[in-house]
């Protein structure tokens, strides 16, 4: 499994067997349940996490109800960066939708093997854009697309989307009540069929 993460990193950064074998220094592997999560809110986020299987939300708590900010799939980056760069309590959370299987690097550790390759700083600052990006991207979305064109672009990028995420989440991302996505769905649907 840890030759996932290794791959994916090589694509990134030209990274020798020595190099590589930094990754199974500092990363540990997190299996996370079904339900379970990987960072609860009120705590600090000291990591960083590849996910390398399964499906994770990440959800805030408002007003006594779950606020689904973005659902992180295969081969993705997590952390709250806020929590993360300050050393303050995160407001997130992030629950494994299905059993999912998570490379983890401290953040202590994070600046060591910065120090120890400086390949890896390269690499440390491509993955911060593509979290950064990733964030753009849900953003423009909710302020420049309707919620049919949203569910579309996520169903083309995630078709396997509904047997991993409860579609009352999926529609709390979309920013839309469950009733409005299941129209959403019929008319895409109704489409197809004529």
């Amino acid at each position: 499994m840890i030759d996932k993460l290794k791959a994916y990193c090589s694509r990134f950064v030209p990274l020798n067997d020595k190099e590589l074998d930094l990754i199974d220094e500092y990363f540990e592997i997190r299996v996370i349940k079904k339900k379970d999560f990987l960072l609860q809110d009120g705590k600090v986020c000291d990591f960083i996490g590849f996910l390398a299987e399964g499906t994770i939300r990440h959800f805030h708590v408002k007003d006594g109800n779950e606020k689904t900010c973005d659902i992180s799939f295969e081969n993705s980056w997590i952390t709250d960066f806020q929590s993360f760069t300050n050393n303050t309590p995160c407001i997130m959370n992030f629950q494994a939708m299905e059993e999912a299987t998570v490379f983890v690097i401290q953040k202590d550790k994070l600046h060591n093997i910065y120090r120890e390759c400086s390949k890896y700083e390269t690499f440390g600052r491509l993955m911060a854009e593509q979290v950064a990006q990733r964030a753009t991207e849900i953003a423009m979305s909710l302020s420049s697309e309707k919620p049919e064109e949203r569910f579309q672009k996520l169903l083309k990028n995630q078709p396997d989307l509904f047997q991993k995420v409860p579609q009352k989440y999926i529609a709390n991302f979309l920013g839309i009540s469950p009733e409005s996505l299941s129209r959403i769905q019929r008319r895409i649907h109704n489409k197809q069929k004529s």
